[in-house]
């Protein structure tokens, strides 16, 4: 007999980040197991996809728990898993439900899911201005809807355990639900060949350009302190409004030669980025909101071969192994990039690439999958 399993999820491919990621690597590792029936809730947007094997993918979430829920009730579901802590609410229907938290999803949740049905007759025209007047309210609506949620859900599964530390400051109620699971990484980054830099080191940032705290303007900096001394080429991959900003400082720092922005690129390009650097660089703050909750783009540097600097805050501390897949700055500042930076040029702190595969290996997708289905089997049981 198999057990009918909704995931639950506004982040979802085509869309690209590090929940879309543990979305579709979850119900693709879910969908391998022959005692679970798993279908994708997903926003229209994703009809555009194939779901991985054994999944099926029911592109229909609006994202609003007024507009959702009369659909999905009449779905042939047993147990719910909200694949961030957005969609929390179905908690509070009565449905056995699992929740995948992220950090930030909690903290600044996006979507707003307990914004009102605006898709009523005559409102449609007024949508947009409707949206922007009354976005306030609905965050705060939002926020009291994880505050009663949350603490109804049969589990909560954290991708780290510092969000899992933060997630208890918000909602101390939620103690005795939460377990961590961290995340995984493809099996494909492990195949990934090592390519010669020949001399010329090449860093590598995989984000998105949205975020000031991703700090990419802070390593700009920090390399144009170095550009003197130290021959090095670095690639920024990400797409985001601030993209245009961060060219343009590139360019007035004397980096233009050494620093390509390539923008959005596809898995295949991904891997050949991944192949061709020596060290990765992601040295995020956390600022009011929002955190890295973990860092899925760390695992997958490591699992090709690719050290890491990373600052040593929040979930990155766990993503990265320190001395083994790569090493920290305290803080983000320019003057400590500077410095870690040049301890690499020059050689005096250096990694072995089966060292950053193993411990990348410690992650798997089959060990979340794993703890969501024991969290299913409990969320079953206690309401028979």
């Amino acid at each position: 007999m198999t057990l009918r399993v909704g995931l639950v999820t506004s982040e979802f491919p085509p869309d690209l980040g590090g929940v879309e990621t543990y979305a579709w690597q979850l119900a693709a590792e879910l969908g391998r197991r022959p005692e679970l029936s798993v279908t994708v809730y997903a926003p229209p947007k994703s009809a555009s996809i194939v779901p991985p094997p054994g999944v099926t993918l029911k592109p229909v979430l609006t994202s609003c728990m007024g507009l959702d829920w009369p659909r999905l009730k009449q779905e042939p579901i047993e147990v719910w898993h909200a694949l961030s802590a957005a969609h929390a609410w179905l908690a509070l229907k009565g449905c056995p439900t699992v929740v995948s938290v992220h950090g930030n999803d909690f903290l600044a949740p996006y979507p707003l899911t307990a914004r009102p049905a605006l898709s009523l007759p005559g409102l449609n025209a007024y949508r947009s201005d409707i949206w922007r007047r009354l976005r306030p309210i609905w965050r705060r609506a939002t926020y009291g809807m994880l505050g009663r949620a949350l603490p109804l859900a049969s589990a909560i599964i954290s991708n780290s355990r510092y969000t899992a530390e933060v997630l208890l400051r918000w909602h101390p109620r939620c103690v005795d639900r939460i377990e961590v699971a961290w995340v995984g990484v493809d099996h494909g980054f492990f195949d990934v060949p090592r390519v010669s830099s020949e001399g010329r080191p090449k860093l590598l940032t995989v984000c998105r350009l949205s975020e000031p705290r991703k700090n990419v303007d802070l390593v700009l900096r920090a390399l144009a302190g170095l550009k003197d001394q130290f021959k090095f080429e670095y690639v920024v991959a990400g797409e985001g409004h601030l993209r245009a900003d961060l060219e343009s400082l590139a360019e007035s720092l004397g980096l233009s030669s050494r620093v390509s922005f390539v923008g959005r690129v596809s898995d295949e390009e991904l891997r050949r980025l991944y192949a061709e650097s020596n060290l990765f660089v992601l040295a995020a703050s956390i600022v009011p909101g929002s955190h890295e909750g973990f860092g899925i783009v760390y695992l997958e540097a490591a699992a090709s071969g690719v050290p890491s600097l990373a600052a040593r805050l929040a979930g990155a501390a766990e993503a990265v192994g320190d001395g083994q897949s790569g090493y920290f700055v305290d803080e983000p500042t320019v003057s400590a990039l500077e410095n870690a930076l040049a301890h690499f040029f020059s050689g005096e702190i250096a990694f072995e690439p089966v060292n950053c595969r193993a411990f990348a290996r410690q992650f798997t997708w089959a060990r979340v999958a794993d703890t969501a289905i024991e969290s299913y089997l409990r969320a079953i049981s206690t309401r028979q």
